[in-house]
């Protein structure tokens, strides 16, 4: 189909220049075919255009040349050149794209294997969900999640770094590992969102030194379900979770809500726990912004909340893969973030 494009414009302007008036002659426009197909086509492609304009070129002028020698020399000169040109640029512009397409796959595949499969139960908390990184743009973002039994009961972690690509998988790391030693470690959940934050303030210094990436910020939400006590969550800045039960959905209301971790140094008072004792009957709803900020094709934001409600009499070991297929519906293709969504149940 771009060859045949090609070739109408190239009979097109050749019969033009042939046949017209003088001033009509649009033979030297020709040259910047090849250039157009480099941009969207093969590397095989671009030489079939290449060869054709210099031959449709050469035919025009032996039928009617420019005024002199010099000037028809310069004008097949300057399209075989520019031929040349246009077939070596769309080589590397291939290759490149072959090397960004690679990176972007061993970076989505790296990410996957660094996360826990779902679903998983561990200490009478089942967490389920999904998880998807989107190999478009800038490459994969920086969602990441956990959940580990320590010795202070079971904890959960959602997070998204700031931006895309290698340097927001970096910090994504970061969080992660930092998150399973603080996890074992520290007996308050405050305590672990603090080692966290350090974490992420030590990966900013690290990257600021070797002059990789700006500095970066984390939002997450962090789950506690100790034994004998309420649940709890600390919130660094994350979209607040969801409670699914009795048929209803409804946002958790959270009266503290820290800064995102890396940002720690800027608040006033330390970060705390609160409790969320709603979690014992109810399924809980995570989810990154990825979500949230899913765009329709009228440019709406996904609307997560009445999405819900709707599906609130979904049974739980299927919430999470109802709604992540009515945000594909909502979305199509639009999707141009990492999707991180999951469900929680205690008992």
């Amino acid at each position: 189909m771009l060859l045949a494009g090609l070739v109408g414009l190239t009979v097109l302007a050749v019969l033009l220049g042939a046949f017209a008036d003088e001033e009509w002659r649009l033979v030297p426009f020709l040259v910047f075919l090849p250039a157009f197909t480099a941009g969207i086509g093969s590397v095989r492609q671009t030489s079939i255009a290449a060869v054709w304009v210099v031959l449709a070129e050469s035919a025009a002028l032996l039928h009617r040349p420019l005024p002199t020698t010099a000037a028809n020399v310069a004008m097949l000169s300057f399209s075989v050149v520019l031929g040349a040109l246009s077939v070596v640029g769309c080589g590397i512009r291939i290759r490149q794209q072959e090397e960004i397409n690679r990176l972007r796959s061993v970076s989505a595949a790296l990410q996957r294997q660094m996360l826990r499969p779902l679903p998983v139960r561990l200490g009478g908390v089942t967490v389920d969900g999904v998880y998807e990184p989107v190999e478009e743009d800038s490459m994969v973002g920086g969602d990441v999640y956990e959940v580990v039994e320590s010795p202070f009961g079971v904890r959960l972690l959602i997070a998204d770094v700031q931006g895309k690509g290698l340097p927001a998988l970096g910090a994504a790391f970061a969080v992660l590992v930092a998150f399973r030693e603080a996890a074992q470690r520290e007996r308050e959940l405050a305590d672990v969102a603090v080692a966290l934050d350090e974490a992420v303030a030590r990966y900013n210094v690290y990257a600021k030194q070797q002059e990789r990436a700006p500095e970066r910020f984390v939002t997450a939400l962090l789950l506690g379900f100790p034994e004998g006590r309420p649940a709890e969550v600390v919130n660094c800045g994350h979209i607040p979770p969801y409670a699914v039960r009795g048929g209803r959905a409804e946002p958790l209301p959270l009266r503290e809500t820290g800064l995102p971790l890396g940002l720690g140094a800027l608040a006033d008072e330390p970060r705390v726990a609160e409790p969320l004792p709603s979690a014992a009957d109810a399924t809980l709803v995570l989810c990154t912004d990825g979500v949230t900020e899913a765009r329709g094709p009228d440019g709406t934001f996904y609307p997560l909340h009445s999405r819900l409600r709707e599906l609130a009499a979904t049974p739980a070991d299927s919430l999470a893969a109802a709604l992540d297929d009515d945000l594909h519906g909502f979305a199509g293709d639009r999707l141009r973030d990492d999707v991180a969504l999951l469900t929680v149940r205690a008992g």
